[in-house]
């Protein structure tokens, strides 16, 4: 048995995200050597049956089906919150203010107010000695954090252009049934909150900067849906009786300034034919440029400015050295890894960051400022698009 402290984990929401962070708690133990021991001690869902079948399958060691009572219970130090936005700001407060560590999904929130609660419960208890992280877990990809440390490097020279896209098309077909994805109240906003909060994140992580100007526009193309059938989820979805209708957005496009200077172009879609998930940025600076897709996980495109026309173009590396970061516990070289591995490389940061008593990254005050920046986007598109300040 390990002398290692171990860290009891209580799990809220079991559906898609809730899949792929146990996959993350699962995992990391087996292939890095953590600071703690990982205790998968409860998951919640409102279903008892249906909580108890997921514990089962997913590999938690026992269930509940109120999550104040996960919050409440002494075995647990880390609440992981995989639910829809509306209910992030109570069940991460109580957390915090119950001295429980949590993980939270992102977007942080579905209002700028209740983001802002969350981030000052955060901070309350970080002065205990207890943290907060949202979940941006493309930051972790092998690829993207070789891109960050490049650009940090200096390889890129003066930065001076982002273009980021988010393209899916799940929704594209009208008569995909009314989810909670596309309900306001229950998402906060459609395609800018769900994975605008993806390529907005990602663009400042790489820049080492925040945005501190928007412009944006959103559009709703299908504005009515089949009402879901009850006990569906949005894998496999049947429509139930009638319609209803959509009250966030199918699309958003928005511009952006970053504090040194740069500029930033950003498009997140639901109703991008053919596209399944294609987040894609590139960096351009004055020495150079990098080029990563979500589709080719394991690839970064790197243009070197310096050398001579005649020598130059993108160059293709695969990031699977063991001097990548995050690489090494994997395989060999040229062994690709996947889109799961982020949520594994989620636990070692978050885990790591606790055991040595530092904040993790990124931060729910990280998560403020993209809920800012969203909202930002929001009243710029009602305002015909005004430049507006973060």
């Amino acid at each position: 048995m390990s002398d290692k402290p171990r860290l009891n984990v209580g799990m809220v929401g079991y559906a898609f995200m809730g899949r792929a962070h146990s996959q993350g708690w699962r995992t990391a133990p087996h292939f890095f050597d953590l600071p703690l021991r990982i205790g998968m001690t409860a998951v919640c869902g409102r279903d008892p049956a249906r909580t108890t079948a997921a514990a089962a399958e997913l590999g938690w060691d026992g269930a509940e089906t109120d999550w104040r009572a996960l919050v409440a219970r002494d075995d647990i130090d880390l609440i992981d919150i995989c639910t829809p936005g509306d209910s992030h700001a109570e069940i991460a407060i109580a957390a915090l203010d119950a001295g429980k560590h949590v993980l939270c999904e992102k977007p942080l929130a579905n209002t700028v107010a209740e983001a802002e609660a969350m981030a000052a419960a955060a901070a309350r208890a970080a002065r205990q000695g207890v943290f907060a992280m949202v979940g941006f877990t493309n930051r972790r990809v092998p690829a993207v954090a070789l891109a960050r440390q490049l650009i940090a490097d200096g390889r890129l020279g003066t930065v001076r252009q982002v273009r980021a896209a988010y393209q899916q098309d799940w929704i594209a077909d009208p008569g995909v049934p009314l989810a909670w994805r596309l309900q306001k109240d229950k998402a906060g906003s459609g395609a800018l909150g769900d994975i605008g909060a993806h390529i907005l994140d990602l663009s400042q992580f790489l820049l080492g900067e925040r945005v501190v100007a928007t412009s944006g526009t959103l559009e709703t193309f299908v504005r009515t849906r089949p009402l879901q059938a009850a006990g569906t989820g949005l894998a496999g979805a049947t429509a139930g009786e009638g319609y209803g209708e959509v009250t966030v957005d199918d699309a958003a496009w928005f511009l952006g300034r970053f504090a040194g200077g740069a500029l930033a172009s950003y498009e997140a879609t639901r109703f991008a034919t053919g596209r399944k998930n294609a987040l894609t940025i590139e960096v351009s600076g004055s020495d150079g440029a990098l080029f990563w897709n979500l589709e080719e996980l394991n690839v970064l495109h790197f243009f070197d400015n310096r050398l001579p026309a005649p020598e130059a173009g993108f160059r293709r590396i695969l990031a699977t050295e063991p001097e990548t970061p995050y690489y090494s516990a994997w395989w060999p070289a040229g062994h690709i890894i996947g889109w799961e591995h982020g949520f594994t490389h989620q636990v070692l940061d978050l885990v790591t960051a606790i055991a040595a008593g530092r904040q993790p990254e990124a931060s729910f005050d990280d998560g403020l400022h993209v809920q800012r920046v969203l909202d930002a986007v929001e009243r710029s598109a009602a305002s015909s698009g005004v430049w507006l300040d973060v």
